[in-house]
């Protein structure tokens, strides 16, 4: 299924190759080596070029690693200020193999942009579903949303192209922001200009 999958989805997206194919959830029932069996075989036909996962944790993503016998490039994981666990796991095991973590959700929902609090929760359904937009945990993200103003002013830079410079400035981390316009594309490409101390 995984070799049908992956040429399946080159030819829906008018491809050769696919540069890069994620396997993108662990499966509890169903074993890893078949899955690796299968992006082997997509890798020899040229059908990809790389292998990743995504919400694995650092001795899952060791054990694909094996099972493939070539690099898993990347794992894609919830990472951000206020979700910091692939910090002790992912990344140390990224930095020590070559290998890249891929933030998802690196600004929460919006949370981290700095303009929501617990008297001003963000809107939409799905945030309002969210736990992170409870009023409660807003209000325990706060003395993180307050760093993140007072950096953004002293950088003359915004707290969500801090949040990004934050997780972007560790080795081997990407982020991968969600943008609803070209211009919010630009505002967060512009984090990787934005230079950060340790302090």
């Amino acid at each position: 299924r995984v070799v049908e999958h992956g040429r399946q989805s080159a030819l829906r997206l008018g491809v050769d190759t696919i540069d890069l194919y994620q396997i993108h959830w662990p499966n509890p029932v169903f074993p890893l080596r078949p899955q690796l069996d299968g992006m082997h075989t997509l890798l020899d036909e040229g059908v990809i070029s790389h292998v990743g996962v995504s919400n694995f944790g650092a001795t899952r993503w060791a054990q694909a690693d094996a099972h493939l016998g070539r690099p898993v490039l990347s794992n894609q994981v919830h990472f951000s200020l206020l979700y910091r666990k692939p910090e002790t796991t992912n990344v140390p095991f990224a930095q020590a193999n070559d290998r890249i973590v891929i933030a998802y959700s690196p600004l929460e929902m919006g949370v981290l942009g700095g303009k929501y609090s617990a008297e001003h929760p963000p809107p939409g359904a799905a945030r309002t579903r969210s736990p992170l937009c409870l009023p409660e945990n807003l209000a325990r993200a706060e003395p993180v949303l307050d760093a993140l103003r007072r950096i953004a002013r002293d950088h003359d830079a915004t707290p969500a192209q801090v949040a990004l410079a934050w997780l972007i400035r560790k080795p081997n981390v990407v982020a991968i922001p969600g943008a609803s316009s070209v211009e919010q594309l630009r505002h967060n490409a512009a984090a990787a200009d934005l230079e950060l101390t340790d302090d």
